[in-house]
């Protein structure tokens, strides 16, 4: 029996959840993309757009790096009517409709930078690391596995959200 580091355990979780993004866009048109059941619930746009934000900002915070959508350009790309530094976070209904894309690459795209980076970073942690405390605003305090965790556990729901979206399209 071989025993995995849990660096190895996190890349295998951000592949996962990597590939059950890539299933919720993949040939998807821009008005599916944006479709809102009901009218008023997540887009897939936004719930995929919403959680690579997430990813990119707390693997930045922890990882001491600029975030991959400032600083690869995908803010632009993007060109969203919402601050720069905005990660859906709260977001209210015409900020949920203002995420709209063109299509499912410019998300992957997005996202398959944030992944990259995400495990670039991964791969650099000794499984002491993940002791390390990263948030200090939380009781008890956050720690770098416990916000790892947190981001796959954020990640794969909103991903399952989407996917959900896509089967009644």
């Amino acid at each position: 029996m071989t025993s995995e580091t849990s660096a190895e355990l996190l890349t295998d979780a951000f592949d996962r959840v990597r590939g059950v993004v890539h299933r919720a866009v993949d040939g998807l048109s821009a008005d599916d993309l944006a479709h809102r059941i009901g009218g008023d619930a997540n887009s897939i746009a936004w719930l995929v757009w919403h959680l690579t934000r997430i990813q990119d900002d707390h693997v930045a915070d922890v990882a001491g790096v600029p975030q991959v959508w400032t600083s690869g350009g995908w803010v632009e790309r993007f060109g969203l009517p919402l601050d720069p530094s905005d990660t859906g976070y709260g977001h209210d209904d015409d900020q949920v409709a203002a995420v709209r894309v063109g299509s499912g690459e410019l998300l992957t795209g997005y996202h398959d930078a944030v992944y990259q980076r995400t495990v670039d970073f991964v791969a650099t942690l000794a499984d002491g690391d993940l002791g390390r405390v990263v948030d200090t605003a939380w009781d008890p305090p956050v720690t770098l596995g416990v916000r790892l965790v947190s981001v796959i556990s954020d990640d794969l729901q909103h991903a399952g959200q989407a996917n959900f979206i896509r089967g009644l399209l």
